[in-house]
């Protein structure tokens, strides 16, 4: 660990542990609300005996979220994960109580702090993520590749959602020459795209020589050396490159978490899905469920199941095609049950049945797997471990990211496989159920320039 790293998980708890201690002082003063000032021994005997758990539940709830995680974020980001902490903290706080038998903590008071603590959490919040902008600041960038990769990443960088890295230099060739000559007007050097190697490990040599930060792009090269194993034979040092695929023993608690969740799941959505199989068939003539075959572990087929949101006829002239927003379609039922997600909610059969699991890539058809494999051969990597409801690229790419970008987050998540991973992609799952960019069509991309002309004037290019 870094320890630029090791600061900013220092400050990232600091935050949480605070923000813990904030929302015991809301929901003392819900309390204080709910009795008029004088709150009964009794109903405050149970907030003292169970005020230690809330706070574990308050910093796990938002380590999960990642609500502190403030690099990419605006205040709109700020105040879903706020109110969406609030839920799952007065979820969790009712079945604390129930649990611990603490009954006379009453449920009005609950009720109360989900909007006291969701006001006061969210000053707290953005106070917060101010002092994080204040503190930090904005860093420049020199992007460095090849002309069509650097204009992706400049492109990508000049749509976050806030400026805090700022592209300033872009290097297009003469990489070396053009890095030792201007690194110093910079804060952070990103390599971009394929540099031949000799001139990449004098780069590196250099930018690590001058204690330059460096940002590497997510090819397969450099994929390949995340997560290593680091052995010792007698007075060598062996570096052993993980696959890219979930050991045995984790695969099989990742297993049996699903066939548990997924369970309960089904049984706490049955009332939705049964209004949804209603509203379906008065909507438009057809079957409720839709099948369409999809890829996952080992290059299996299977049916993947989703409540129909278009004609029963939508591809029968037209073939296989990626959806796209404002698709003719889709129908008014659909609109809806897309837009919240219910559509996905029968893949949950799916997981139970062993054909996807609640975390992992996103199932693609046969007809655009083989297209994708054509294209990149890395691709049949990502059928090395189950198919997923939802995943990496669900929560961190938006809908309308190409097949390559969405190959680097799966590949990236099964490098980088953990339990507590999956239960922070799952988390934050729920977010992205409020954000309309990541449920775009192929046709609402972002507008963005196609070229350099439009960057010409903001940023320093060198050839």
């Amino acid at each position: 660990m870094n320890k630029r790293t090791g600061w900013n998980n220092v400050l990232r708890f600091g935050a949480v542990v605070l923000g813990s201690i904030v929302s015991l002082i809301s929901i003392y003063i819900s309390f204080l609300l709910k009795f008029g000032g004088s709150i009964p021994s009794r109903n405050f005997y149970a907030f003292e005996e169970s005020f230690i758990w809330i706070t574990l539940g308050y910093i796990v709830i938002h380590m999960l979220f990642g609500t502190y995680i403030f690099y990419n974020k605006n205040l709109t980001d700020i105040l879903y994960n706020t109110v969406l902490g609030q839920i799952v903290l007065s979820a969790y706080m009712m079945a604390l109580t129930y649990a611990g038998s603490w009954l006379s903590f009453p449920r009005s008071v609950i009720l109360i702090n989900f909007f006291v603590g969701l006001i006061i959490l969210f000053v707290f919040n953005i106070l917060v993520f101010w002092v994080y902008q204040t503190t930090r600041g904005s860093k420049r960038v020199m992007v460095v590749g090849q002309d069509e990769a650097a204009l992706e990443a400049v492109r990508n960088f000049t749509s976050m959602k806030n400026r805090r890295h700022e592209v300033t230099h872009v290097v297009l060739s003469n990489y070396y020459y053009n890095i030792k000559t201007h690194s110093d007007e910079v804060d952070i050097v990103y390599l971009t795209g394929r540099i031949e190697e000799p001139e990449r490990l004098r780069i590196y040599e250099y930018l690590m020589s001058h204690n330059k930060k460096l940002f590497l792009s997510t090819n397969f090269e450099n994929l390949m050396m995340v997560n290593p194993n680091i052995m010792n034979f007698e007075d060598e040092s062996i570096i052993e490159l993980s696959s890219f695929g979930i050991p045995d023993e984790q695969a099989f608690v990742k297993r049996l978490i699903d066939v548990i969740v997924s369970l309960f799941l089904v049984i706490l959505t049955a009332p939705i899905m049964l209004v949804t199989v209603i509203a379906i068939r008065l909507d438009s003539p057809g079957p409720a469920l839709y099948k369409q075959e999809r890829v996952t572990y080992g290059n299996k087929p299977f049916n993947i199941l989703k409540f129909r949101s278009m004609s029963q006829t939508a591809e029968a002239e037209s073939g296989p095609v990626l959806a796209a927003s404002n698709d003719s379609r889709v129908t008014r039922v659909g609109k809806f049950i897309r837009s919240t997600r219910i559509d996905e909610l029968p893949q949950l059969l799916n997981v139970l049945m062993g054909d996807m699991s609640l975390v992992g890539p996103r199932p693609e058809r046969p007809f655009f797997v083989e297209q994708f494999q054509a294209e990149n051969p890395y691709y049949r990597l990502r059928h090395h471990v189950r198919a997923g409801i939802t995943g990496y690229a669900q929560v961190y790419g938006k809908y309308t990211t190409n097949f390559n970008n969405k190959l680097n987050f799966d590949l990236l998540y099964i490098k980088q496989y953990s339990l507590a991973f999956d239960f922070k992609l799952l988390f934050q799952t729920v977010k992205i159920l409020f954000d309309k960019v990541s449920a775009r069509g192929l046709d609402e991309e972002v507008e963005r320039g196609d070229d350099w002309s439009n960057y010409e004037e903001d940023l320093q290019i060198y050839h």
